[in-house]
Order: C-alpha cells, then sequence, then structure tokens
C-alpha cells in the first residue's frame, strides 16, 4: 500500500485508541510552554511538570528570565537535566522576545524560528498547543514510527514534517502528532515495539515484517 492509501486507516486507529492525545505538559500561556519544551529535553514530562510551578511563578514573564542571573536559571533547572545549557538557551530566547517581540512569543513559524535555538519541531508545538494553528511535530517518536508505518522513508524531520503534511488533513496535524507520540510511547518503542498487539500492524511495512520472521 502506498502512503496515501495507508494513511485513511491509520488516522481511524490512531482515533480510536489515543483519542483524548494531547500535550502532556502543564503550561497556561505561549510562555510557559515554550520554557516547559525546552525543559523537557531529554526529561520526561512528569519531572517537568513537578517543576516548573514553582519556575513560572518565580518568572512570570520573558523579561523576568531575560534579567536573571544565570546560576538562579541553573538552579531553577537543575532538576530536569543538562540545566546549564537549558539556562542559557531560556535566557537567550527571552531576551530576544524582549528585544524584537516586545516580550511576547510570535504566533508565527517563520518568527518562532528567529528565535535562538528554537527549530520547526518546538515551534509547531507552541504554534499547535498555544495558539491553535495546526502543525505537524517531528520528535524521535514521531520520526520512527510514521519511518516504520511507511509514509516516509526520509530521516531528516524536516523532511519527514513535509512528507506527512500532504497526507494527513491540516486540521488534524496537531491532534495526528499527539497520537502518534503516544503510540510511540506505548506500543512502538524504540528498541521493543510490541508489534504483535499493535492495532496499526495490518498497515505498517516494519511490523508485518518483523511478525512474518522477516526481522
Amino acid at each position: 500500500m502506498t502512503p496515501g492509501e495507508k494513511i485513511g486507516p491509520v488516522l481511524k486507529i490512531l482515533d480510536e485508541h489515543y483519542g483524548d492525545a494531547h500535550v502532556t505538559l502543564d503550561f497556561t500561556n505561549p510562555l510557559e510552554l515554550l520554557v516547559a519544551t525546552v525543559l523537557s529535553a531529554q526529561c520526561t514530562d512528569v519531572r517537568v511538570n513537578k517543576e516548573t510551578p514553582a519556575i513560572f511563578k518565580k518568572y512570570p514573564d520573558a523579561a523576568a528570565y531575560a534579567a536573571a542571573p544565570l546560576a538562579d536559571l541553573e538552579a531553577a533547572f537543575h532538576a530536569t537535566g543538562f540545566f546549564r545549557q537549558k539556562a542559557k538557551s531560556v535566557q537567550g530566547i527571552c531576551k530576544a522576545l524582549v528585544d524584537h517581540f516586545v516580550g511576547q512569543v510570535p504566533a508565527s513559524l517563520e518568527e518562532l524560528v528567529k528565535l535562538p535555538g528554537i527549530g520547526r519541531k518546538t515551534a509547531n508545538v507552541i504554534l499547535g498547543n498555544a495558539f491553535g494553528i495546526p502543525g505537524i511535530v517531528v520528535d524521535t517518536h514521531m520520526g520512527r514510527v510514521s519511518q516504520r508505518i511507511g509514509l516516509t522513508k526520509n530521516q531528516d524531520p524536516v523532511k519527514i514534517e513535509f512528507d506527512l503534511m500532504p497526507l494527513v488533513p491540516s486540521e488534524r496535524w496537531t491532534k495526528f502528532s499527539h497520537q502518534m507520540i503516544w503510540h510511540g510511547r506505548a506500543i512502538c518503542t524504540a528498541k521493543k515495539p510490541q508489534c504483535p498487539v499493535c492495532p496499526i500492524l495490518p498497515y505498517c511495512d516494519y511490523g508485518r515484517q518483523a511478525t512474518s520472521g522477516g526481522r
């Protein structure tokens, strides 16, 4: 089956099994989601959510992050790992927000990717979940699952995103991203995918080969 033939059944299965899929980072405004997304790198969303209430209270706006001593940000981010780099990243982003966007997170991909360290993946997370602007988020789960199913042959996240965009209706891009990520965490894991119990198995190139003894 071609990617175009697969996508309809795959979307239906994702709706049946992950109908309530959503972003698992806690936030109340775009800046909070941006900071939480940076902190979630190589850290669980559960851990980030434990730390962010105190962080958001101490640093209520971009100007507060921009003006904070770097050592204070490092201490606030310590429990999320890689805290020195994350402190530099958040402060750099917030200084750019203050200098170029009146302290506000912009609501366009073109402007978001101009912020230091912000790529299309993070930009689409912000757009889809904070502004309701659809975007496909290609993280490691999305990349792995879409490759295994056979929706893309590319390895580069940007190329994967552009392969998926014409397949999935634009109004579903954000929801589809969450569903694929949840599936990647629950079933289609990196090291031990549970192919025999996967509901997408009939449409998955990798899974059908794995269960037939081809791997």
